[in-house]
């Protein structure tokens, strides 16, 4: 089969696109013939081969990325059950080496994708999804709030803006360029902005901001947070950056890094998967998705860390 092999640490041409022997199912194990492979932004930080606060630890050197797949089961390991042989399946961090045209997962972390969905919204939903949801969890959001999102044309971002219109709450959605801004508008967020306009917060023009749902932190997040009303709530996830966002006591704002309280409830994460790929099948929520084929695995890194992507970037071999 082929797949791509990371060799050394580096940048993302250090990606090499190779044959290698087909996996092995063993017991408890199925061999999936992968249709969807889901690229995370945190594989991008693995493979430089630095260590973070909210990064897994590089892996072993030959590695193969991938552990959101979706795909046909093809085989089966000892004493499994036959009926997988078939089944459309989509699977979140069984293991990795999803970037590939095989991978072996445990049958206990395969779902069935819904006959309504199709493998690359399943793989999209199956992390990113799941992620909004329990990002959403945490945050309690009401119709009554007005909620400004950050990074809104992101894969996450897109489905926190379409979920907060369902509930009638008002949206301002920011993301940085135009074309990411005309995404954000065309989802139906009350107002749409671009963050790498100076002075961007002002447009807000006077709106109430009682929850910010913070994707990139920084400057960026840092400013969204100056738009929290007395009693407000703001949520990150993936940046600690609220950390340094003062004065929250005196303010009577709630903070609150998700990230950290969706890994404290990791035995809540199979049903919210559930959750999210019915939601996608009923078209309650519906995943942006940014292909790119297998052999350019290093040209999807290098895009998802220049921000050039909108949505869910998923490798198709």
């Amino acid at each position: 089969m082929h797949a791509v092999v990371l060799h050394a640490y580096g940048p993302a041409t250090n990606l090499t696109y190779q044959r290698v022997p087909d996996p092995e199912p063993g017991p408890g194990q199925v061999r999936i013939a992968v249709r969807a492979a889901g690229v995370h932004f945190i594989e991008t930080v693995m493979r430089t081969g630095k260590q973070t606060e909210l990064a897994p630890p590089p892996p072993e050197l030959p590695a193969i990325f991938g552990g959101e797949v979706a795909g046909e089961v093809e085989s089966v390991g000892p004493d499994v059950d036959p009926s997988w042989l078939g089944a459309r399946v989509v699977v979140s961090a069984s293991q990795p080496g999803g970037y590939a045209e095989l991978v072996v997962a445990e049958v206990p972390a395969l779902h069935r994708i819904p006959d309504d969905l199709g493998y690359e919204a399943a793989v999209a939903m199956v992390v990113t999804g799941t992620t909004a949801l329990q990002f959403l969890d945490v945050a309690q959001l009401t119709g009554d709030d007005t909620v400004l999102i950050t990074s809104a044309a992101g894969g996450i971002g897109q489905l926190l803006v379409q979920y907060a219109r369902g509930l009638g709450a008002t949206v301002i959605g920011a993301a940085g360029g135009p074309d990411k801004v005309e995404i954000v508008r065309a989802l139906g967020a009350d107002l749409a902005l671009d963050y790498n306009e100076p002075g961007w917060e002002k447009a807000v023009d006077g709106r109430v901001v009682t929850v910010v749902l913070d994707g990139v932190g920084g400057s960026k997040g840092e400013a969204a947070y100056s738009l929290i009303a007395d009693g407000g709530r703001y949520l990150t996830i993936g940046t600690s950056s609220q950390q340094e966002y003062r004065p929250a006591a005196t303010r009577g704002i709630t903070t609150t890094n998700a990230l950290l309280n969706i890994l404290d409830r990791l035995d809540e994460g199979p049903a919210f998967e559930v959750r999210a790929l019915a939601a996608a099948a009923e078209g309650k929520l519906v995943p942006a998705v940014h292909t790119f084929p297998l052999a350019e695995a290093a040209a999807a890194h290098a895009a998802l860390e220049s921000r050039a992507t909108t949505g869910k970037v998923v490798l198709v071999p």
